[in-house]
């Protein structure tokens, strides 16, 4: 029997209570962008309400796929950022809770979003797409508002420029019009000027009624069968007109069956069915041109009929070179002339053919692309909750502040990855499945990664654990710093250190003797050994237990000294790994050998001149204690 705990109801409420809000948001955002590349489609246009509504929803339902994704990484960021900053989380994972246990409920219902997302993809989005689809088309096609401009031609009436010198905006009344009506071509042109004017539309919104006075109608009354320079007009003056002009200024839906061939808009059975079916008629185009090449005889490009009898055959070929040369001078000429002719011709048709097979394959590879991308979208919600869930225990941040900026940093990369690798791929130079699957790819082991991290309270974001290890790549080390203590409690014992100083001056000399750091290291030597040098290891530890000892000394001059010890490394001086095998394995492969080779041997002179440095500093602090003016 399933029980549900308290852990996980209170962990799903300040998911879900979060997850809504922010899924509000994401959408809106979406909708708004969407909004914005359409914008031109609907302003001005005098778009009735219900219009704009269906718009408006079939656009919601079409982002609810994209936006799901984005609500998931963002509410799991902020839960588990507030979890962390309440220390909710610690007590939780102090009470042996893992987190991984914690997050289940939210990964069920992650899992429950992901078939939801799949299912509006599938099945509602495509017909939401051909609905959305034919209202952008009827909106295209719908007139603007009439609002005539002043001082410019206005011309989005078909067949008319209308030019309006002035206008009142109180009494809507027009001064100074002039009209030109192209409606019997452009030669047959009607042109009216009038002082005064006015418009105004039918009841119906088909037309246009016109008022206007005192003014004067110019008519070309030039007919097609008149053949002469001089062309009669007539002229009218009037004093007041009415006219009406043919003007749509409704919204009528056009019939969006035509969108139905979109991949967008059909579900993955469809889309199966369609790359069949494109694959079959392109399959067939490809062998219908195939055989027009294997018929044609391309000879004739150089050939005539009446070279037949000159023609010379080697080995059931036709020899070309003997019948050119065979030609005068004027038919070489003509002939080379044809050639170049028929194969321009030749090359002309067969690239505009290219183009039908280009367009089959675009469309092929756009139906797959679609496919697959139901797919991928979908699994996006699972793996953004597992870049957010962990990642906001691990930031332990919450609010709107910084789990804002890295869920819409993760989204950007993602959203980069993904269009830059679909993009490619249906430009077909690179394959379907991972180009469209690119950004689950890299995303889902960053999840991983995240999610493996904070379950084992693994440090992530601690910037002196990456500075150290690239410190240790690089061969850098850090400086020593002694200082001056406020509170001692026992006195170095100056004559032991002495002797100390001197036992360790030296082991130091002997090895620098023996080894002969500063030589070339033999190649097979470093990648047989493994482990750490144990003489270079005591001589560490003891030079790190006087240092110890000698900075409870008062002399400021003394700690001095003590900054001049280098910091030992036991072991980048004999051999790049711990592991034997990987030693070999290093040094087997040459290019890769030489590097480590090379490093090895920049360590070893870096030793010897720590060693040097070791017996000199010894020698400096020597001296100093045998000046016993500073001990009291």
């Amino acid at each position: 029997m399933l029980r549900i705990k308290k852990l996980d109801i209170f962990i799903l409420k300040s998911f879900l209570m979060l997850f809504i809000g922010t899924f509000f948001i994401c959408l809106f955002i979406f909708m708004m962008q969407f909004l914005w590349r359409y914008v031109d489609e609907l302003v001005g246009k005098g778009l009735e309400m219900s219009v704009l509504a269906q718009f408006f929803f079939y656009s919601a339902l079409t982002l609810i796929p994209l936006s799901l994704p984005l609500a998931i990484l963002l509410a799991a960021l902020m839960t588990f950022g507030n979890f962390g900053e309440r220390y909710e989380l610690l007590s939780m994972k102090a009470a042996g809770i893992p987190l991984l246990r914690i997050i289940r409920p939210l990964i069920i219902f992650c899992t429950f979003l992901c078939c939801t997302s799949f299912y509006f993809q599938n099945v509602i989005a495509p017909k939401a797409q051909i609905k959305l689809l034919t209202l952008l088309v009827s909106m295209k096609q719908t007139s603007p508002e009439l609002d005539i401009p002043e001082g410019v031609f206005y011309d989005e009436i078909e067949g008319y420029n209308i030019y309006v010198k002035q206008k009142d905006r109180e009494t809507g009344m027009l001064k100074d019009v002039l009209i030109y009506n192209f409606s019997d071509g452009f030669e047959n042109a009607h042109i009216i000027w009038a002082s005064e004017g006015k418009m105004e539309m039918t009841a119906d919104k088909q037309h246009l009624y016109l008022h206007l006075y005192n003014g004067e109608q110019f008519e070309n009354l030039k007919s097609q069968t008149i053949s002469s320079n001089n062309v009669p007009y007539r002229r009218e003056t009037f004093r007041e007109k009415h006219t009406i002009i043919e003007f749509d200024g409704g919204f009528n839906m056009v019939d969006g069956s035509f969108l139905s061939d979109r991949s967008d808009s059909k579900n993955m059975i469809e889309i199966s069915q369609s790359i069949d079916s494109l694959n079959h008629r392109a399959d067939s185009l490809g062998r219908s041109m195939y055989n027009e090449i294997k018929a044609s005889t391309y000879r004739n490009i150089v050939l005539s009929k009446t070279d037949s009898a000159k023609i010379v055959e080697t080995n059931n070929k036709i020899n070309v070179d003997s019948l050119f040369n065979s030609y005068t001078l004027a038919e070489k000429d003509k002939t080379l002339g044809s050639a170049a002719d028929r194969t321009e011709a030749l090359a002309s048709e067969w690239s505009m053919k290219s183009y039908q097979t280009t367009d089959a394959d675009n469309n092929i590879r756009k139906h797959e692309a679609d496919w697959h991308k139901k797919i991928t979208l979908s699994l996006s919600c699972l793996i953004f909750f597992f870049i957010g869930a962990p990642l906001g225990a691990i930031i332990r941040k919450g609010g709107l502040g910084m789990p804002v900026v890295v869920s819409v940093l993760i989204f950007v990369i993602y959203y980069i990855i993904d269009s830059g690798a679909t993009r490619v791929a249906k430009s077909g130079e690179m394959n379907m499945v991972l180009g469209v699957w690119m950004s689950t790819i890299v995303l889902a082991p960053i999840g991983a990664f995240f999610t493996y991290k904070s379950n084992n309270d693994s440090v992530v974001f601690n910037a002196e654990v990456y500075i150290n290890f690239f410190r240790m790549l690089l061969g850098l080390r850090p400086s020593r710093h002694v200082f001056k203590k406020e509170v001692i409690i026992e006195d170095p014992d100056y004559p032991r250190i002495q002797t100390e100083l001197e036992k360790l001056c030296n082991i130091c000399n002997e090895y620098a003797i023996k080894h002969r750091l500063a030589d070339a290291p033999n190649y097979i030597r470093i990648f047989a050994n493994k482990g750490h040098d144990d003489v270079i290891a005591d001589i560490s530890a003891k030079m790190e237990l006087l240092i110890e000892e000698l900075s409870n000394s008062k002399d400021g001059v003394l700690l001095e000294y003590l900054n001049k010890y280098p910091i030992l490394s036991t072991k980048a001086h004999k051999s790049p790994f711990d592991n034997q095998w990987l030693n070999l394995l290093a040094g087997i492969i040459v290019p890769i050998g030489l590097f480590f080779y090379f490093r090895i041997w920049r360590f070893s002179i870096r030793l010897d001149k720590d060693l040097k440095n070791i017996i000199k500093t010894n020698r400096e602090i020597q001296e100093r204690i045998n000046n016993k003016s500073f001990i009291i």
